[in-house]
């Protein structure tokens, strides 16, 4: 099996890992577990989100998270930005890069971002081109890229379309997006395979909940078809408030504790990641939500 030897993985925990969570998380917790994280060996991290408090009150304190990290040289620190007032607000804390979202089912745009695919494509282009000029890097993110909570199963081709769209925008680097996590291996294929249609391979990347216990099984199809960054969140924080029953990312430990087992470098330190997943599901009042972290944990009992 033909795998790539070196994996970079994004750590979305502090974004949308903590977006949905009821009781606020305090500025200083979020900046901690970002500070842990990249003591961990992540050189991606993806922060915050500037989006409306009246939405999203988790993020309110985007400005004072940003400004509160103490930054590492050789980390990309990414935010959310979903329109111009979002990015206008995010250059003050100075991000290396900023992220768009939509998706690739109608209806889910609709209940996420209100409006339509193509009014969000309108809607990310004069952000994309402002970012750009400042030599901000761009990344975009494609819900709903296998199945989606009101309409079902998303063709590959509407996937194509989504990719074709956001590259004609200047779009840099798609996140292929197992939303509510009902993806297979196959099917998680077929829809990189429309995404390569438009991105290049070191362009693309996986974004896998774990609904259905698939997301390890689906980051290794991608892995055989030579894609080699992924999303994962710390503890396996996160969901989604708009599709029903989704539980959180694939945690990182989880697929840090598998690419090692292939051999597969990812420059992050297991133990100092599992840590960092203690110290935030300790906040939360939980246990990580990850086997990884949970089987490493009860060894250091023992």
């Amino acid at each position: 099996m033909q795998v790539p030897s070196k994996v970079k993985l994004v750590d979305v925990g502090p974004r949308d890992g903590l977006q949905n969570e009821k009781e606020p998380v305090p500025a200083a917790v979020k900046i901690e577990l970002v500070h842990r994280l990249q003591e961990a060996g992540l050189r991606e991290i993806e922060v915050t989100s500037y989006v409306s408090p009246k939405w999203v009150p988790q993020m309110a304190d985007a400005a004072e998270v940003m400004a509160g990290i103490a930054r590492r040289p050789g980390v990309r620190y990414s935010v959310l930005t979903p329109n111009m007032k979002g990015f206008e607000a995010s250059l003050q804390g100075k991000p290396d890069e900023i992220v768009i979202f939509g998706a690739a089912s109608e209806a889910f745009s609709q209940r996420n971002i209100n409006c339509s695919i193509a009014e969000s494509i309108d809607r990310f282009a004069p952000v994309v081109e402002a970012a750009r000029a400042k030599g901000i890097r761009v990344r975009g993110a494609m819900s709903t890229a296998v199945g989606c909570p009101y309409e079902g199963e998303i063709a590959p081709e509407r996937v194509e379309m989504f990719a074709r769209r956001m590259k004609e925008i200047g779009v840099q680097h798609l996140g292929v997006a197992d939303t509510i996590g009902v993806g297979t291996p196959r099917k998680v294929q077929r829809a990189m395979e429309a995404a390569l249609k438009h991105f290049a391979i070191d362009d693309l990347s996986g974004h896998f909940h774990d609904t259905y216990g698939q997301a390890l099984a689906n980051t290794l199809a991608c892995l055989e078809m030579g894609i080699w960054q992924f999303d994962a969140s710390v503890a396996g924080l996160g969901g989604c408030p708009y599709a029903k029953g989704a539980t959180g990312n694939v945690a990182t430990e989880d697929v840090v504790f598998m690419l090692d087992g292939l051999g597969i470098e990812t420059g992050i330190d297991l133990d100092k990641l599992v840590d960092a997943g203690k110290f935030i599901s300790d906040f939360l009042g939980r246990k990580p939500n990850s086997r990884a972290a949970t089987a490493i944990l009860n060894k250091r009992v023992q």
